[in-house]
């Protein structure tokens, strides 16, 4: 029915006696049947009932509204049907009304005749502001909410990287010791050449890093972050699959994959993290103008964020360490020989070793585990690995909204392509790089050579998850304490770290425990507390540090890119070390700490001097001027065609006058920089 609603109701203009499902000004006496049987001339009146504003009889919770019903039919002239017979006469309600309720014409008549203004007041309460609604109270529960949507990305995001990492270290480890041992080689693989696929895996993971620093950038802007995470997840998770069938082209392409998401997962992990703690800031302060004009916060609003958020994420990364250790503990253990056995040729064991545990024994396996066992143990690491990538699908958020990804795409993929370089020209990157090639060797390190040369030869094998987990646990627990950043100076955790590092380097230096001497396990186990302890600040501080030195959005992809790509850089060195004595590595770490820490103050130091930085000066997106989400308030109701050349215009004047205020304002030095280290 269009135009008029008959007696079954109206879903259109006029409201017959069935009620109506619209808000529109009945037309007395319109359509083909006319406005009902005695058309209202208000908004949705009749008799009855409606389901929106000014209901009639039907309605239950609005008796005016019945009144003003019938009062509108005392109004109304005679209606005829189609043979031209009056229905009632001029003046009368029908019987079916006086019928359903005798009432509403006896309400209509006590009405005063000039109480129909009424009901424009009545509108305005039902279609008006609730009198209980509060606006400011229910903004602080929209921002409330949002704030927790944060705090949910944060917690989602560092819960899969644990489990990502946790599922790959702990598989990796697995499979090195099993591939080790010579009974099962030959029993289950025999004309495979497992130790040789073993280092084919090892450089893949370990080399493939090295041209990193060329396509994150541009996945970081394609995919946007919360998307490059989840590829790298799902790298990861393919890594796991791979081991299911153990053959040369599965587990070296899966391999190579693991060393292509390396420093993108990275990279999009550190910005993610950055991206919520300036976003948990817009919502805590959104009353704020340069938050609601969408401007750059002012220097260093968002640092007390950065250290809550990137603390929190360290906090529960480091419990990869500990999570990896599972299969071996619950599982490996139960199939390994003691130390008299494994570390029978073992002569020489930390400063004194050379190369990765000399002499260690070809058989570590009593027994063998059954393959049912082991497809048990990596579908328990592939659930793991499926549910990280679910966290980062369906709970991490998006880090920009969709128009800030289109301006981070829109400024060209050659200038994506070069702007990692060109960020190395900052003093205060090439001043980091000292410390992020030694975060490099410090994490490896740990894991490898002193887990190996110091842990394992003085305790032996089945020792070595209990060791990687006072390491883990250590370093969850100590990366709280990068929250001094709040009250003390920002370069307090990194130099903090250093110096526990430095300590214990110098106490690996001058000691060589005895092999298969578990008396000197307290010893071993509070050097690798202590090496988590200083890791713990060492990884938190840098990450820090990068958040408060670059809070501009637009470059953040970039320099996290930078950091992780120098720390594969550096884990790809150890991995080329691994044959030089132990000396050697030590005294090579040391220097790499001391050049790091040095480099650092002296970054410091030109800062308080206020040493102007160089930024590369990122050019400004370039769209097609179409769509509402680029129109101006002067101009929006103009077409292309009239507004073309003014916007030209108007484009090559901004490039004239904004682009040198922005390259002269990104060069200055902030002023609260000298402040921070008074």
């Amino acid at each position: 029915m269009s135009g008029g609603a008959g007696p079954g109701g109206a879903w259109h203009k006029g409201v017959g006696f069935g009620g109506a499902a619209c808000g529109d000004r009945g037309v007395m006496g319109t359509g083909l049947w006319g406005a009902g049987l005695w058309g209202a001339g208000h908004r949705g009146a009749g008799c009855g009932g409606a389901k929106h504003t000014g209901a009639g009889f039907g309605d239950a919770g609005h008796k005016q509204c019945k009144v003003l019903g019938c009062q509108a039919q005392v109004q109304d002239f005679v209606v005829r049907d189609t043979r031209g017979s009056p229905l009632t006469p001029p003046g009368r309600p029908t019987d079916a009304a006086m019928e359903e309720d005798p009432s509403c014409c006896q309400d209509a008549a006590k009405l005063p005749a000039g109480e129909g203004l009424g009901t424009e007041v009545q509108l305005d309460d039902v279609v008006g502001t609730h009198p209980d609604y509060n606006e400011e109270e229910e903004e602080q529960k929209y921002f409330r909410r949002k704030r927790l949507g944060v705090v949910k990305n944060v917690l989602a995001a560092s819960l899969a990287a644990t489990l990502t990492y946790g599922v790959y270290l702990g598989l990796l480890q697995m499979q090195l010791i099993l591939h080790y041992d010579e009974t099962y080689r030959e029993v289950k693989y025999s004309n495979m050449e497992l130790e040789d696929i073993d280092r084919k895996v090892l450089m893949g993971i370990n080399v493939t890093p090295v041209a990193a620093l060329l396509y994150t950038p541009v996945l970081l802007r394609f995919f946007g972050t919360k998307w490059t995470m989840f590829l790298a997840v799902g790298i990861y998770a393919l890594f796991v699959s791979s081991n299911y069938w153990e053959r040369y082209f599965t587990l070296v392409p899966s391999a190579v994959a693991i060393g292509v998401a390396i420093v993108p997962l990275w990279a999009s992990m550190g910005h993610y993290v950055t991206r919520m703690a300036q976003k948990y800031y817009e919502y805590a302060n959104y009353k704020e103008e340069h938050v609601q004009e969408q401007r750059q916060a002012p220097r260093g609003a968002c640092s007390t964020y950065v250290v809550v958020f990137q603390t929190i994420f360290y906090a529960c990364f480091h419990l990869s360490f500990v999570c990896a250790q599972m299969p071996m503990l619950f599982f490996l253990n139960n199939y390994l020989y003691q130390l008299n056995h494994t570390l029978y040729g073992v002569k020489h064991c930390g400063t004194l070793s050379h190369g990765t545990l000399p002499g260690f024994n070809k058989t570590v396996l009593h027994s063998l585990p059954r393959s049912v066992n082991l497809i048990i143990v990596e579908s328990v690491l592939m659930a793991a690995a499926f549910l990280a990538m679910l966290v980062v699908l369906l709970l991490c958020g998006s880090a920009y909204r969709p128009t800030e990804e289109i301006d981070l795409r829109s400024i060209g993929w050659g200038n994506i392509f070069q702007l990692p370089f060109k960020h190395m020209r900052d003093y205060r990157l090439r001043h980091l790089l000292p410390f992020f090639i030694y975060s490099g060797f410090e994490v490896l390190f740990v894991c490898t050579g002193f887990s190996l040369n110091y842990g394992v030869c003085a305790l032996g094998l089945e020792k070595l998850a209990f060791l990687l987990m006072a390491y883990g646990f250590s370093a969850s627990a100590c990366s709280s304490l990068a929250l001094c950043a709040l009250r003390l100076r920002r370069q307090c955790p990194l130099l903090a770290g250093a110096l526990v590092h430095a300590a214990i380097l110098v106490t690996l230096f001058c000691w060589a425990p005895e092999p298969r001497h578990v008396v000197q396990a307290p010893l071993l186990y509070s050097i690798a507390v202590l090496w988590g302890t200083g890791s713990a600040l060492n990884k938190t501080g840098i990450s820090i540090l990068l958040g408060m030195l670059y809070e501009d959005k637009e470059r953040q992809d970039f320099v996290f890119t930078i950091y992780h790509w120098w720390q594969a850089l550096a884990i790809f060195t150890v991995y080329l070390w691994s044959g030089l004595p132990m000396k050697a590595k030590l005294s090579i770490m040391l220097l790499a700490l001391g050049l790091a820490a040095g480099s650092y103050l002296w970054m410091e130091r030109k800062l308080a001097q206020r040493v102007a930085y160089r930024l590369p000066r990122i050019p400004r997106p370039r769209h097609k001027m179409k769509g509402y989400r680029y129109l101006e308030d002067d101009d929006s109701d103009e077409t292309a065609s009239e507004g073309e050349g003014a916007s030209h215009h108007e484009d090559d004047d901004d490039d004239d006058h904004r682009h040198p205020a922005e390259a002269n304002s990104r060069d200055e030095l902030p002023k609260d920089e000298g402040e921070r280290m008074g």
